[in-house]
């Protein structure tokens, strides 16, 4: 195989997975929370600010169990005072009243006496006085239940977020081995490593620092850096680095960045410092909330001095209790993530469609995401069928030596590779099985009904079945090169352009040209031999998701113009980028340098939607305007970080979800402009005399009953074109597991 920087991307589990001798990371130092909740207060403050801090422990006490357990009795009682309100001594709904209403307007109190802080939960509270004021004990019950809701979802996805981080400080080696000058191995804590120490790493280690090799080979598995998916063979004089896994062969290295330094601590601190660093949406009541209520108790006030008739300064504050408006847009959000969930989307985060919508540039990984993730065999080229039948090819041609047909070919590669536990190697195997099933579909017969053959034999076509895989003995994997095997008699190799030199295979460079063809195209090239002659190639790629053009091109018809940001070597990266349509590419990104490109963007006044799947995009996932994980074979570290996962592995519905954040804006902007002018209208009617409590009350409830009503237009919207779900393959609850990802890279660093 040819040489290329690209590296692999595998499974955030692979990558995290326990072995022996240092292979897993020390723990994550426990974060220093000393002071933050519990501590004495300062005798220097103010009563009113410890007086308040007590109040908000107690709020605290119990947490989200507490919050569950009383979500669950709210809703039971709503539903007792909705069916039978004579079931209890007093209506049921002050029970919802009580435990849901109650800290909202606890927090609004907190709120408003520490920093004069006037947001939506003041609107709630009084919502909810003017509601009980007025007997509407139900309407308050509900609009308490609704917002604790929202605020429960909220808890759990920063909790979510948390996880994601220490997911990912675990992959970070708690020790490694030091090689003393004597020879002598000593076992230390990571973090005790130097600069300069030479650290051996055995297969299926995790590396403690960053360095380079000084001694061996070996193939390194470095998807947490940066997600592409096959490991990168490295030798004397090559790069390694902190948080990437050792997979076959033993090495020593010399340690250049230890500590902080290292690469996967510079990525955990760069996952939290982006989370940090991304922009908070406020929510449309909380950004009108002041207004709103220096507007209600103006008009009341002002009312009651000009008319002396307390009962128009009631009304306007009961016609004015903002439960409309606090509906507007929770139900519209609630009524938009029902919707997407039909499609396989998750939504993690309350406000994540909210930032969706204002995105006008979507940024593409590349592995796993605009492709399967996995290599595929898409050539087998013969050393005849290249470059015709003469001695310079293939040594001389006798009847022994005669050149191979594509199915030989095919055999001797997955038979000296059906062995290996390299992904080309499986690849490789994984083609042949694919080409075997073909020729038994065309035979009309079996695929499993014959016994072992020569390479290429056929079976008669009475036997209706197709050839089987020879039989491989001597197998050998040769690190950084390939592997060798006997096969039906021969020897076979199958590897990189360098194993075929090192064996002095005749005719090995003949077939170069045909390579660099492949290569060209961003392809990964597998040279055969046969006996110390060469006898073809096989070329593998990654392949493209059938969906993903038409996906590209939804997504900038509304709007969002598309980028793809990948790992993998510029030649994988242009062949990707032609056939999504996407014009704009950047190429061999690390973790930083997607982030960097993010912030770039955002800094640019351009809010950015990041798609990915691996533990390389965490960081750029966390900063982006708003970030989508596929949810099946990204990693769980991906998923953690993002805003919404796609649960059925599949980028196809990405155009519906951004066309339904967008129409979800729309409406949340419908609602809340109805609300207001219903809400200023009944004011003006009010102050002039015509509205009673009563007939308040009513405008009212009419009011947030259509808002409802509006919002729930969501559910079944969907975009022109887009077809329905059919739930009993595709539902996202069922979704099957998806395999490992894989991603053709050469054997070579």
């Amino acid at each position: 195989m040819e040489d290329n920087d690209a590296s692999a991307r595998t499974k955030a589990e692979e990558g995290a997975a326990p072995s022996t001798g240092g292979a897993r990371g020390p723990e994550a130092p426990a974060a220093n929370t000393a002071g933050i909740t519990g501590e004495a207060a300062k005798p220097s403050e103010p009563l009113r600010i410890r007086a308040m801090g007590k109040l908000e422990d107690l709020l605290e006490i119990g947490g989200t169990r507490r919050d569950v357990a009383f979500l669950a009795i709210s809703a039971a009682a709503l539903a007792l005072s909705l069916f039978a309100p004579d079931a209890l001594p007093f209506d049921p709904a002050w029970i919802a009243i009580v435990l849901c209403g109650a800290p909202i307007v606890l927090g609004a109190v907190i709120g408003l006496v520490t920093e004069f802080d006037i947001k939506a939960d003041v609107l709630v509270s009084l919502a909810l006085v003017a509601s009980v004021a007025i007997g509407e004990d139900f309407a308050a019950g509900e609009v308490a239940l609704i917002m604790q809701l929202g605020a429960l979802l909220e808890e759990l996805t920063v909790a979510k977020a948390r996880a994601g981080i220490e997911r990912l400080v675990r992959l970070s080696p708690r020790t490694a081995r030091i090689v003393r000058p004597n020879g002598t191995e000593e076992v230390v804590a990571a973090e005790d490593v130097r600069a300069g120490d030479v650290v051996r790493v055995l297969p299926g280690e995790t590396i403690a620092v960053d360095g380079t090799v000084v001694s061996g080979s070996t193939s390194i598995d470095e998807s947490a850096m940066t997600g592409e998916p096959l490991p990168v063979d490295k030798t004397v004089g090559d790069e390694v680095r902190s948080g990437t896994v050792n997979r076959f062969g033993a090495f020593d290295m010399r340690s250049e960045r230890v500590g902080e330094d290292s690469s996967l601590a510079r990525m955990i601190e760069l996952v939290r410092s982006a989370d940090a660093g991304k922009a908070k949406i406020v929510r449309l009541a909380d950004r009108w909330a002041t207004w709103i209520v220096v507007i209600a108790l103006a008009a009341a006030a002002g009312t009651w001095l000009v008319t002396g008739e307390a009962i128009r300064a009631v009304t306007i504050l009961v016609v004015f209790c903002p439960c409309a408006l606090v509906l507007a847009t929770p139900t519209a959000i609630m009524a938009a993530i029902g919707n997407v969930t039909r499609f396989g989307a998750l939504v993690r985060e309350g406000d994540a469609l909210e930032r969706l919508a204002k995105a006008r540039k979507a940024a593409f990984d590349k592995t796993g995401t605009l492709t399967h993730g996995r290599p595929e065999v898409v050539a087998v080229v013969p050393c005849a069928s290249g470059h015709g039948r003469h001695e310079g090819c293939c040594g001389a041609h006798d009847e022994a030596a005669a050149p191979l047909d594509e199915a030989a070919l095919l055999d001797y590669a997955a038979a000296a590779e059906s062995m290996s536990e390299h992904p080309l190697g499986k690849a490789i195997v994984r083609g042949w099985k694919s080409a075997r099933e073909a020729e038994a579909g065309r035979a009309k017969g079996p695929a499993d009904a014959v016994d072992a053959v020569a390479p290429g034999a056929r079976t008669s076509p009475a036997d209706g079945a197709a050839r089987a895989l020879p039989r491989s003995d001597d197998f050998a994997m040769i690190p950084g090169r390939g592997v060798a095997a006997t096969v039906a008699g021969r020897r076979v190799l199958a590897g990189n352009l360098e194993m075929m030199l090192e064996h002095g295979v005749a005719g090995a460079l003949h077939l170069e040209s045909a390579a660099a063809e492949h290569l060209e195209e961003g392809r990964t090239v597998v040279h055969v031999a046969v006996d110390g002659r060469a006898a073809g190639l096989v070329a593998l790629a990654d392949t493209i998701r059938p969906s993903a053009r038409e996906t590209v091109r939804a997504v900038r018809a509304l709007g969002v113009e598309p980028v793809l940001l990948t790992g993998d070597r510029p030649q994988a990266a242009r062949r990707i980028a032609e056939e999504a349509g996407i014009s704009d590419v950047e190429a061999g990104c690390l973790p930083e340098d997607k982030l960097r490109a993010i912030e770039r963007f955002e800094d640019g006044g351009t809010p950015v939607c990041m798609v990915g799947d691996g533990i390389n995009d965490a960081p750029a996932l966390k900063r982006a305007t708003v970030g989508i994980a596929m949810g099946g074979a990204g990693s769980d570290i991906a998923v953690d970080a993002a805003d919404i996962a796609l649960v059925r592995d599949d980028i196809a519905a990405l155009p519906h979800l951004i066309a339904v954040s967008q129409r979800m804006m729309t409406t949340i902007k419908l609602n809340m402009t109805f609300s207001m002018a219903l809400n200023f209208a009944a004011i003006a009617l009010a102050m002039a005399g015509i509205l009673d409590p009563v007939a308040g009350a009513l405008v009212h409830n009419a009011g947030s009953v259509l808002v409802i009503s509006n919002s729930a237009l969501l559910l079944r919207w969907k975009r022109k074109g887009t077809p329905m779900p059919n739930r009993r393959v595709d539902d996202p609850l069922a979704s099957p597991a998806a395999e490992p990802t894989q991603e053709p890279q050469p054997r070579t660093a």
